[in-house]
């Protein structure tokens, strides 16, 4: 199925630049509105917006780690125009090399009723970056800055809304509940100081970057003061531009901002090597990303240079790891057939039903396989292999059920057994998977 997919044709329109493009134009709210509000869909800790690119609707991850738009992935579209393209090469994370790219300026963004007629993007062509299969929906792109700079951004993690505010009629409102501080934007990215606690109850402090669009919760960079604790294992931490980074997964005592302290906080400390090519680190000592933003409802206010943080329902909630060992993937999509009892549907004519009784159903399903193994994990001790395909977990047929949920399934105990049915080389396989904590 997946080489049905239409075939992406980029309308290159080539021209002089007005003033206007070599300058950018920022996001403005149209017909007079102060305000904009915004559903995102929340998936592995990231938000996923709407966004129409020269008129055409693609999905974006809201990325306050990016400077500007980047898309890929666009296989699923019959064409996107860009306009005023040059080929150019970027770095991103990850241990690969920089990737080739195309640069675009004057092209409209729409978000609702918030509008930049000339917005500057990159595009990267490499097939293989594409965020869409660990995430189980098709994603076309990130977003960041150029939105949280022209507005005060409010974020409800809670009700899984934004709202974007005209920085000039926006008045903070009074609550006992909520916290404002400082941030510094350095290079159009947005930092806030904290402390962490780490081997021992040792407290250190740390200038941290804040990354919507990383699905971890703490990063930290390893230092005289910043010491990895004894009790860690070798993880896949995730994917940026330029490739898989690795690094190692460990738990912290805690982590405090303000007043506001997370304890038993779920942190990695990533491979130095995937910033080779990265030079603007600075002082920063690490990242925050949404799996400990989603606790709060964030109000971040770029223009000002401020944020307030506000616990949400999700602040106390346990930090969830990868106990069993896997990680999945979308890989397309395949036949099931089910047998149906005593169905009364399928066609109605006027009002005469046709009455199905032990009919067979054939239906399409997205395919989710095993896309990594962790080492000396439940499910490497089990006997489970990269590119097996994942059909049951505990007797529950996953393409029911999306692919957060499918990997909420797998690791939802510490002492538990779980049973997973897969399909290796077209013979169904069952493995009992025994959980165990990692950290005691």
């Amino acid at each position: 199925m997946r080489g049905l997919r239409n075939l992406l044709i980029l309308m290159l329109v080539f021209g002089c630049f007005s003033q206007l493009e070599l300058f950018g134009q920022r996001y403005q709210l149209k017909d007079g509105r102060k305000a904009e509000k915004i559903k995102f869909e929340l998936l592995n800790n990231l938000m996923i917006i709407p966004m129409e690119v020269n008129g055409v609707a693609l999905s974006f991850v809201l990325d306050s780690g990016v400077n500007k738009p980047i898309l890929f992935n666009l296989a699923d579209q019959d064409s996107v125009q860009l306009n005023n393209v040059s080929e150019v090469s970027i770095n991103g994370l990850g241990e690969g090399e920089a990737v080739n790219a195309l640069r675009s300026h004057g092209n409209r963004f729409r978000l609702g009723t918030i509008e930049n007629a000339s917005q500057e993007l990159f595009v990267v062509m490499d097939a293989a970056i594409n965020f869409s299969p660990t995430l189980g929906i098709p994603v076309h792109g990130i977003i960041g800055f150029d939105l949280f700079r022209d507005f005060v951004v409010e974020i409800d993690y809670g009700k899984r809304f934004l709202k974007f505010y005209d920085p000039k009629a926006y008045s903070y409102k009074r609550n006992a509940n909520s916290e404002s501080f400082d941030i510094s934007l350095v290079h159009n990215k947005a930092y806030l100081n904290a402390k962490v606690g780490l081997e021992n109850d040792e407290t250190v402090a740390v200038k941290m970057l804040l990354d919507t669009g990383s699905s971890d919760a703490i990063w930290l960079f390893e230092n005289d003061s910043i010491v990895l604790p004894s009790n860690n294992y070798e993880d896949f931490l995730g994917k940026g531009l330029a490739g898989d980074v690795y690094g190692k997964r460990t738990r912290i005592s805690h982590i405090q901002i303000g007043s506001f302290v997370l304890k038993d906080a779920k942190a990695a400390f990533p491979n130095m090597s995937v910033f080779g090519a990265i030079t603007d680190l600075g002082d920063r000592n690490g990242t925050l990303g949404g799996a400990l933003l989603k606790r709060f409802n964030i109000v971040f206010d770029y223009p000002n240079e401020r944020i307030s943080l506000k616990k949400n329902r999700n602040f106390k909630l346990p930090f969830q790891f990868n106990i069993s060992g896997i990680n999945l993937q979308h890989a397309g999509v395949r036949y099931i057939s089910e047998r149906i009892m005593n169905v009364t549907e399928n066609t109605e004519y006027g009002n005469v039903q046709i009455m199905m009784a032990g009919a067979t159903r054939l239906s399409l399903v997205p395919e989710i396989v095993v896309s990594g193994i962790r080492v000396g994990s439940p499910a490497y001790s089990a006997g489970l292999k990269e590119g097996d395909v994942i059909l049951a977990v505990n007797g529950k047929r996953v393409h029911r059920y999306k692919l957060q949920e499918i990997l909420q399934m797998l690791n939802k105990g510490k002492h538990e057994s779980v049973k997973v049915r897969v399909s290796r080389l077209n013979r169904d396989l069952i493995f009992s998977l025994k959980l165990k904590e990692l950290f005691k």
